[in-house]
């Protein structure tokens, strides 16, 4: 199965962008009447025949729809701090959209070494490996925030912090029994040098639990995956 991708129909007809339309028709040589499947990127699948194939500016119409396609039954947001090494965020991205994902917040802690950082590129990835792994839904990559605005904005049912120390004022639980029967469920993974101690009672202020990921000590972007799995494995 190969999949497409574009936003909007117009008149029950849309119109794949340059690289999509290359992609269809002189790679994969597709032909005006030949059905194909798109996605919208926000969970619907779009069975639709080709009415110009053009390598620039491929025009199709729209047949039938799926919403909802291969729909998981949770919602997960994970805002993580990114990475010095910008490949092992984007790696993350890449891995987390394959498993699952709703929402990728970028978030800048008092630790963090990188203090900035540009989604464009990670959307690119999110997008292409939404199609590898046949995922009509692509996460959101949201502009970048600190630790403490995500803290304070977030609503999701169930909060948690994934940090390394623990003490009396911080008991941590594990991250599987902390997920036990939720399905709006949010994660914070902090940077290398993991969150402040004052991020930490910030998120327990704000109704965050804070979890551990067992016993090994994992760079950012493998435990925030971890995370991910984590979530995935409780409903498979």
């Amino acid at each position: 199965m190969e999949l497409f991708y574009f936003q909007y129909f117009r008149d029950g007809t849309g119109h794949l962008g340059p690289e999509e339309s290359n992609h269809c028709v002189r790679v994969l040589r597709h032909r005006e009447g030949d059905l194909i499947d798109v996605i919208d990127g926000k969970g619907t699948l779009l069975h639709c025949r080709i009415l110009r194939a053009d390598p620039k500016d491929t025009v199709v119409e729209l047949v039938s729809s799926e919403e909802n396609w291969e729909a998981r039954p949770y919602r997960l947001t994970m805002a993580v701090c990114p990475t010095k090494n910008n490949d092992r965020f984007e790696w993350f991205v890449e891995k987390a959209t394959e498993v699952g994902v709703d929402r990728i917040v970028p978030v800048i802690g008092d630790r963090s070494e990188r203090k900035v950082y540009k989604t464009e590129r990670a959307e690119r990835i999110a997008l292409s490996a939404a199609k590898q792994s046949l995922k009509a839904l692509i996460p959101d990559i949201e502009e970048p925030r600190t630790v403490r605005s995500f803290i304070g904005e977030c609503d999701a049912a169930c909060k948690l912090i994934a940090c390394c120390f623990e003490d009396e004022t911080c008991p941590r639980t594990s991250i599987r029994e902390a997920l036990a029967g939720a399905t709006d469920i949010a994660v914070l993974i902090g940077p290398e040098g993991d969150f402040s101690p004052e991020e930490v009672q910030l998120a327990i202020s704000k109704g965050f639990r804070p979890v551990h990921l067992g016993a090994s000590r994992l760079r950012t972007e493998t435990a925030a995956l971890t995370a991910v799995e984590a979530v995935y494995f409780e409903f498979i």
